[in-house]
């Protein structure tokens, strides 16, 4: 999908989501925006923990199916993926090993294992990365629960290297994934 077609990304992936019987409850937890790296669809965290439970490292049963979801809309494509994991400046009270850089790391993890298992092509993610509370939604708010998410970008695909060089502009719909 190049940049110019990220918009129609976006459209279907809702669509989908819409499909989903429990979408209402989660329309307001799931944000789609195209922005300089692609398409970053993120999934914002309640108080309740609709996508991880608080201090659980595996998915809720519905963030398995709005990850699933995508998984297989995504595994369509043949842009790669990043996969973020960020969570709020509340220290992470689990064993004194683990802070909230492992906590984000290991969930963005969790997510890239799911959606391998439930539609992305083998390779497709090509990074995943954990921010722990270095890159707050809601700065003003650094406990804020949709600080705490998961964070999936769909890459552009650029043109081959000399593609632009040889004579065409390209949108970069024909250019070969990583």
């Amino acid at each position: 999908i190049s940049k110019d077609d990220m918009g129609k990304l976006r459209d279907e992936l809702q669509k989908a989501m819409q499909r989903m019987p429990e979408f209402k409850e989660l329309m307001d937890q799931v944000s789609m925006m195209v922005t300089g790296e692609g398409l970053r669809i993120e999934l914002l965290e309640t108080e309740k923990g609709l996508f991880f439970a608080s201090g659980n490292l595996q998915p809720s049963q519905s963030g398995e199916k709005v990850l699933t979801t995508i998984a297989k809309e995504l595994g369509k494509l043949p842009n790669d993926l990043l996969i973020e994991g960020h969570t709020d400046a509340k220290p992470f009270n689990g064993t004194g090993a683990y802070s909230n850089w492992e906590l984000s790391a290991y969930r963005a993890n969790a997510a890239r294992k799911l959606m391998e298992a439930s539609g992305l092509r083998p390779g497709q993610v090509v990074q995943v990365r954990g921010f722990a509370d270095r890159r707050l939604r809601v700065a003003q708010d650094p406990s804020s629960a949709s600080n705490r998410r998961i964070s999936i970008i769909v890459q552009y695909i650029t043109p081959p290297a000399g593609a632009e060089a040889s004579g065409g502009k390209g949108s970069g719909a024909g250019g070969v994934a990583g």
